[in-house]
């Protein structure tokens, strides 16, 4: 491989829905919503496990449901907590920023950095899932990129990748920036305000929940491929040092 070598590192910030029992109080009632996506992204911390494995990256995740805090959301992020912590005491909250958000914040911080340091250039993948219906609109991609398009080494990762899945799977719907804008607030976005484009590539990978609720050989396929085309877009992405 020619040109920088790259750092790959795996997130994966909603792969849980679980609730530390000290504050199990506060969802009394809520399981169904724990359960449902606004409880967790299904499917996400399986792929995301299965992505580092094959790559040999390191992967940071979270168990713990974002209806306690939302670990892909910045300091001062209306939702940063859900509406049922949001009302807890402010000791409460500050404990649950020390115990859960800040550790795999400054975890990932700190994999970028010494990446960095020693002369890697990073693509941070982030792994997340979306419902198949939002309201009344069904949404048609099964696969979704999103980076900032304002950011070159982020668009050409993503055309490498895509077209790496789409010659493996060419059934699937590929889309960029799509069900979200990849600029929207995210971890990725915090830390692009934090290193230049040529050094940080932080990418959102957004799978469709309906190939995590079909299950099966499909969806284990699914994992596959995607994490075959990463690895060939890892491989085809060694640009020229800057």
């Amino acid at each position: 491989m020619t040109g920088r070598p790259v750092r790959l590192i795996v997130g994966c910030p909603h792969g849980g829905n679980r609730l530390p029992a000290p504050y199990r109080p506060l969802f009394a009632g809520q399981e169904p919503r724990l359960r449902s996506h606004q409880g967790y992204d299904a499917g996400a911390l399986r792929l995301a496990r299965e992505l580092a494995a094959a790559l040999d990256a390191p992967l940071f995740h979270a168990t713990v449901s974002r209806l306690l805090i939302d670990l892909n959301r910045s300091l001062g992020h209306p939702r940063l907590y859900s509406e049922r912590t949001r009302a807890a005491p402010r000791a409460v909250r500050e404990e649950i920023l020390e115990r859960h958000y800040l550790p795999y914040r400054r975890g990932v911080e700190r994999c970028v950095a010494e990446a960095l340091a020693a002369g890697l250039r990073v693509v941070h993948v982030n792994v997340h899932s979306f419902t198949p219906r939002l309201g009344e609109v069904v949404r048609q991609a099964d696969v979704g990129f999103l980076y900032d398009p304002t950011r070159p080494p982020e668009k050409t990762f993503c055309l490498h990748w895509m077209a790496a899945l789409r010659r493996l799977a060419p059934g699937l719907r590929l889309r960029r920036n799509c069900p979200y804008a990849g600029r929207a607030d995210g971890f990725c976005t915090w830390l692009r305000r934090r290193h230049a484009a040529e050094d940080y590539v932080g990418i959102e990978l957004e799978v469709n929940q309906r190939h995590v609720i079909a299950g099966g050989t499909a969806w284990r396929q699914l994992r596959t491929d995607i994490a075959a085309s990463l690895k060939t877009a890892v491989e085809e992405a060694a640009w020229p040092a800057v």
